[in-house]
């Protein structure tokens, strides 16, 4: 019954209550269907009784398998302009010259032109329907929601730009060259208004009068609409009364206006179609498929809501498809819901789809006995009712002026669909706004918010800081979310953002660690070898080898090794010895002149000059090596300016945080890249004593992060909370709300300075 929901509502159906509204409803848009269905095949730029065709036989397969009740199936004016494109760019007039008897100019064989026209409309309505089955049949009945609200109601409004423009040889009575591909609706403007000159005035004269007889009583018609049974049919007054003026005034042979032609009475055998075209047509048929459902699910889901009952989507997408790809095999084009039509029939009373199959007896009784009769209508008055039902679709240049209060980046998206569809035509107009509309929602979750949450007193709420002035934050610890999942392209930023937030630049002070446990390592080899050299000096004192007071130049790599020469306090004060030494990267040498006990000793530098207090900071970052002051009593002092000015540069001598809750509850999914990125997290911020913690995961989270061995012996599922209140709660018990890591310099002040 799912498959063929005709079983399941038509046993249930109640002639009594449905009959007579359905029955209503069907002929009011039955009668719709006779005036659009004959202009839209101009759009398409087919014989007008190929949209008699395209208004039953479709609307018959959807009585069977579809599911809304209200839409009415048909022709549709955004389908038709695509079609047009199509058929215009594959069977151009150009392609159907013939000779005109004697004369030396060339005729278009209109019969052999409409004929292949067909041949390629029915192939592409057909590739559209079995691609839309073939989507329902996947459960792929959610594309339709790509496509959203505005870039929807701009495409729509720009290929309302594209029917005017394809409907105004006929106001004028021009003939323009057709042009296809990008930008061929401003060269066909360009041509139509060089061909202005020569305008017919009789065609314009019915146009005009047309349509403000149209524009009047449609006003009238939603004027007194509250209370008319039902709406007045203007468009079928409006062909009635053309077709009996031009067959009285006989316009055509007195004025040569062009009218409709013949409309062969009864029904055409089915055919298939060739399918040698199917290959060209493939990207327009997938388009046609995308925007016809889009448009019909979005009515049919309105409706549904209103009048309470369930629409299915996959279900409608087959329906949808197979009235397209059965309606091909008899010669129709693209067909969707018609906004008009399905208001109409909603307004009217419909219940069923019975309203449907009412409304398609009304086609066919006019196809079989009813068609001859319009052969001598304009198709001026046709072009006319385009016009005018082209009125609502312009209406919705006004989205401009509510996205603009309401959303910058639907207003982008509005813009960017209408002047890529104008410029680039309905298919990669179609394609490049879908596009766009895909990266706004990348952009957008590239560059989420990043935020710092704090607690609420006495609550278990978790705000953003910055913008709830109640929440406080946790001493010790830094709860950090983002407001759109992580993943491949946010990854990086994701880690930026968070060095940002919690005030610790991670890289500088790894960095700074690492160099500090080498230098910590290079002043263990070195108290090794000043403890060798003591020994030796000690044995050199008992053999009663006594040292001169002073000696000739000698070089630090002689003594103990390039950047190595450090001394203890008591050898630096140490008279007998007899000197002192100063590192700055060259030789050194020693007073040359004897001096006093009391004086104080004159030190010269080979080569480079004493270096100034104030230059050992950036000296401590060039130089990895140590120096000890002139027999300053300060030396303490200034090794530990020398510590605080690395860490200065860090941006912070000690840090406060002792653990960051990620919060990734917003996150749906997690991607390798993303995972890479958190596990990275982890170890980094372990080598600085702070601890991380995830909290709000998804079930499926979770099992990506097992599926990508995220976890190991050092990141186990104890690091995985609940809820981010727990993760605080555990924190404060593991580590304490006081509990603050400092980074305390190794340094032996007792023995030796550091530069």
């Amino acid at each position: 019954m799912s498959s063929l929901p005709v079983l399941y509502w038509l046993p249930k159906y109640s002639v009594w209550d449905y009959g007579m509204p359905d029955l209503i409803s069907g002929i009011s848009v039955g009668i719709m269907h006779l005036p659009q269905g004959m202009a839209y095949a101009l759009l398409a730029s087919l014989p007008p009784v190929f949209g008699l065709y395209s208004s039953l036989y479709p609307t018959l397969i959807y009585f069977f398998f579809g599911t809304s009740r209200h839409i009415s199936i048909g022709t549709f004016t955004v389908l038709s302009i695509m079609v047009g494109s199509v058929t215009e760019r594959l069977a151009p007039d150009v392609d159907f010259l013939k000779m005109n008897g004697t004369n030396v100019t060339a005729e278009v064989d209109i019969t052999a032109r409409d004929s292949y026209r067909v041949q390629v409309a029915a192939a592409t309505t057909v590739l559209g329907g079995l691609i839309q089955v073939l989507l329902g049949l996947v459960k792929f009945g959610f594309v339709g929601t790509y496509l959203s609200e505005p870039l929807v109601r701009a495409y729509t409004t720009a290929a309302a730009g594209h029917a005017v423009v394809a409907q105004l040889k006929y106001i004028f009575g021009v003939s323009p060259t057709r042009f296809s591909g990008p930008l061929s609706l401003v060269y066909t403007l360009k041509d139509v208004c060089s061909l202005l000159p020569q305008t017919h005035p009789p065609t314009v004269v019915v146009s005009v009068v047309s349509m403000v007889f149209l524009i009047a009583a449609k006003e009238l018609n939603s004027f007194f609409s509250s209370k008319l049974p039902v709406p007045i049919p203007v468009e079928l007054v409006t062909i009635v009364a053309g077709t009996l003026v031009s067959n009285y005034a006989c316009l055509n042979t007195n004025y040569t206006i062009s009218v409709v032609g013949e409309i062969p009475s009864g029904l055409s055998p089915p055919s298939v179609p060739d399918v040698s075209i199917v290959g060209e047509v493939m990207g327009d048929a997938f388009a046609l498929a995308i925007v016809g459902y889009a448009i019909s699910i979005s009515l049919g889901k309105t409706f549904a809501l209103k009048h309470g009952y369930k629409v299915d989507s996959n279900q409608e997408l087959i329906a949808l498809g197979l009235s397209n790809a059965v309606g091909g095999f008899f010669q129709c084009f693209s067909v969707c819901s018609s906004m008009s039509r399905s208001l109409i029939q909603e307004t009217t009373g419909g219940k069923t789809q019975m309203a449907g199959l009412a409304s398609a007896l009304i086609v066919l009784v006019t196809i079989l006995k009813l068609g001859p009769l319009f052969q001598e209508l304009p198709k001026a008055v046709l072009a006319a009712i385009v016009f005018v039902n082209l009125k609502g679709m312009f209406k919705q240049h006004f989205d401009v002026i509510t996205l603009w209060k309401h959303s910058k980046i639907d207003l982008v998206v509005w813009l960017v669909t209408w002047v890529s569809t104008l410029l680039l035509n309905l298919d990669l107009g179609l394609a490049a706004s879908i596009t766009f509309a895909l990266l706004t929602v990348i952009f957008r979750t590239q560059m989420p918010t990043y935020s710092v949450l704090g607690n609420i007193p006495g609550t278990e709420l978790y705000l953003d800081i910055e913008t709830h002035r109640e929440a406080r934050e946790i001493p010790g610890v830094t709860i950090f979310r983002s407001s759109a999942t992580v993943y491949f392209a946010n990854a990086e930023l994701y880690l930026e953002a968070l060095k940002q937030k919690s005030g610790l630049d991670i890289g500088k002070m790894i960095i700074y660690k690492r160099r500090q446990e080498a230098k910590q390592k290079r002043r263990e080899r070195r108290a090794e070898r000043r403890a060798k050299r003591q020994a030796k000096r000690e044995r050199r004192a008992q053999r009663g080898a006594v040292q001169p007071p002073c000696a000739p130049v000698f070089s630090v790599e002689e003594e103990a090794g390039w950047g190595d020469t450090r001394m203890d306090e008591n050898v630096t004060g140490n008279v007998d010895e007899g000197w002192t030494e100063r590192e700055n990267g060259t030789v050194f040498v020693i007073p040359t002149s004897p001096r006093a006990p009391d004086s104080p000793c004159r030190w010269e530098y080979l080569k480079g000059g004493a270096p100034d207090s104030t230059s050992l900071g950036w000296m401590s970052d060039l130089q990895d090596g140590d120096t000890t002051t002139l027999g300053s009593s300060s030396e303490d002092t200034l090794s530990r300016d020398l510590e605080r000015v690395s860490l200065g540069s860090l941006g912070k001598w000690t840090w406060d945080i002792h653990s960051i809750v990620l919060d990734l509850s917003t996150a749906n999914f997690i991607d390798t890249v993303a995972i890479k990125t958190i596990k990275n997290i982890f170890q980094d911020f372990s080598e600085i004593d702070v601890d991380i913690y995830i909290s709000g995961c998804q079930a499926s989270v979770v099992e990506q992060l097992e599926l990508g061995n995220f976890f190991s012996e050092s990141i186990t599922k104890r690091h995985l909370f609940a809820s981010v209140h727990d993760a605080v709660l555990y924190c404060q018990d593991h580590r304490g709300a006081t509990s603050f890591p400092t980074f305390e310099p190794s340094v032996d002040m007792h023995s030796s300075t550091k530069l």
